[in-house]
C-alpha cells in the first residue's frame, strides 16, 4: 500500500492502530462510566447522611446525566472545530478533578452542584468517541469496536460500583469518590497516550451556524429519531433498575451489606461480553434482525426480579444487563452508520436522549418506589421496555441507506 493510500485508509481489525484505538476507547469509556456512576451504589448512604428519600438522592445522579445530556450537543459543535482527541481528554481530566472535589462537599447542595459541573465536563467524552469511531473505523470493523467501547463503559460502570461500595463500607464515602476520581485521571493518561490521531476528521469553522441544519438533517430522517427515542427508553430502564435494586436488597428479607450490593455491579462484565457479541452479530446479519432479539433478553430479566428467591433475582439483574448493553451497541453504531454527515451531532442526539432518559425515568420511578416497592418499578419499566420493543419493530422494517447501514 503506498503512503498516499495509508493516510487515508480506515482502522480494520487485526491493525496496530486498531489495537491501540480499542485501549484507548475502552479506557475512556472506563473513566466516563466509573466517574458518572460511581455514586449510584452510594445513593442509601447519602440518604441517611442527609435525611434524603430515595427519590431525593437520586439527584445526586440525575443532576450529572440531566447535565451531560445537555452539554453533549454542545460539545459536538466544539469537537468539529477543535478536534475529537483534544477535547475528550480534557472532558477525561476535568470529571477526574471534579469527583475529587465531590469528597470534600460540605453540603448536600454542594455537592449536587459539583455533580452537575462534572455532567457538564463529560459531554466532550461520548457522543465524541462515537462519533471518533464511525469517521475512523472501517465499516464492517465498526460494531466490534463500538462493542469494545461499551464494554470499556460496562467495566468502568462496575468498578466505579464496585469500588465506591466497598470503601464507603470500610472507609466513608468520601474517600471513596477521592479513589474513583484518582483512577479516572490515570485512565485519562492512558486513553492520551493511545489513541491514535484522527485521520478523516476534517475541522469545520462554522460548527455554531450549521448546527441548525443539522438537527433539520438529523430528525427528518426516517430512522434516527426512533433510534434517539429508543436510546431514552433503554437507558432510562437501565439506570431505574441499578438505582432501586440497592434499596430493596439492603432491607428485608435480605439486608445485604453496602459492599454485598455493590457486588451486584459485577453482572457488568456480563454487558462487556454481550456488547462485543451483539456487534458481531450486527455486523453478520444485521443490526435491525438483532436488536428487537436481545431486547426481549432484557425484559425477560426485568420478570424475574419480581421473585422473592435471591438467586432468581441475581439471575434477572444478570439477563437484563446483558440485554442492555447488547442493545444499546448496536443501536448506537447504528447512529454511526445511520448518519451521512455531521456524525458528532448524531451521536450526541443519541447520546443526549440516552442520558435525558437517565436523568428523568430514573428519577420518576423513585416515586414509584416510595409508593409502591419493587413492583411499582416494574410495573413502569414494564411499560417503558414494551415502548422499546414496539419502537424496535419499526426499526426492523426500516429501509437501509447503505448496505454496511444493515
Amino acid at each position: 500500500m503506498s503512503l498516499s493510500a495509508a493516510a487515508i485508509s480506515h482502522i480494520t481489525v487485526g491493525s496496530p492502530e486498531f489495537k491501540r484505538s480499542s485501549r484507548a476507547l475502552f479506557f475512556g469509556g472506563f473513566s466516563a462510566f466509573a466517574l458518572l456512576y460511581s455514586v449510584q451504589p452510594l445513593m442509601p448512604v447519602l440518604s441517611h447522611e442527609f435525611a434524603l428519600s430515595a427519590a431525593q438522592s437520586s439527584m445526586v445522579l440525575s443532576v450529572s446525566t440531566g447535565a451531560l445530556a445537555v452539554s453533549l450537543v454542545a460539545s459536538s459543535a466544539v469537537s468539529e472545530r477543535l478536534g475529537r482527541k483534544p477535547l475528550m481528554v480534557a472532558a477525561m481530566v476535568v470529571a477526574a478533578l471534579l469527583t475529587i472535589l465531590c469528597a470534600f462537599a460540605q453540603s448536600y447542595a454542594q455537592l449536587l452542584a459539583m455533580r452537575a459541573t462534572l455532567g457538564v465536563a463529560l459531554g466532550g467524552m461520548p457522543a465524541i468517541a462515537m462519533a471518533y469511531l464511525g469517521e475512523e473505523m472501517e465499516p464492517t470493523s465498526l460494531g466490534v469496536s463500538m462493542g469494545l467501547y461499551i464494554s470499556g463503559s460496562a467495566f468502568g460502570g462496575m468498578a466505579g460500583r464496585v469500588i465506591s461500595s466497598v470503601l464507603s463500607d470500610h472507609f466513608s464515602w468520601r474517600l471513596a469518590l477521592a479513589a474513583v476520581g484518582v483512577a479516572g485521571l490515570l485512565a485519562a493518561w492512558e486513553f492520551w497516550r493511545s489513541l491514535p490521531a484522527s485521520r478523516h476528521f476534517v475541522p469545520v469553522s462554522s460548527g455554531w451556524r450549521t448546527l441548525p441544519s443539522g438537527l433539520r438533517l438529523h430528525f427528518s430522517d426516517a430512522g434516527l429519531p426512533w433510534l434517539f427515542v429508543l436510546s431514552f427508553l433503554l437507558m432510562g430502564s437501565f439506570i431505574s433498575l441499578y438505582n432501586y435494586i440497592a434499596y430493596r436488597l439492603l432491607a428485608a428479607p435480605f439486608h445485604f451489606s453496602q459492599s454485598l450490593v455493590g457486588a451486584v455491579s459485577f453482572m457488568y462484565l456480563l454487558g462487556i461480553y454481550g456488547s462485543v457479541w451483539a456487534g458481531r452479530l450486527a455486523d453478520r446479519y444485521g443490526r435491525r434482525h438483532v436488536l428487537w432479539a436481545v431486547m426481549t433478553i432484557m425484559f425477560a430479566g426485568l420478570l424475574l426480579t419480581l421473585s422473592n428467591w435471591l438467586p432468581l433475582i441475581v439471575v434477572g439483574v444478570a439477563l437484563f444487563t446483558y440485554g442492555f448493553f447488547a442493545s444499546h451497541s448496536i443501536a448506537s453504531s447504528w447512529v454511526g452508520r445511520r448518519a451521512t454527515s455531521n456524525k458528532a451531532l448524531a451521536s450526541a442526539l443519541y447520546l443526549f436522549f440516552y442520558y435525558l432518559g437517565s436523568s428523568v425515568v430514573g428519577s420518576a420511578t423513585g416515586v414509584m418506589w416510595g409508593r409502591g416497592g419493587w413492583p411499582g418499578v416494574v410495573l413502569v419499566l414494564g411499560f417503558t421496555l414494551t415502548l422499546a420493543m414496539l419502537v424496535a419493530l419499526r426499526l426492523r422494517r426500516l429501509a437501509p441507506l447503505v448496505q454496511a447501514e444493515r
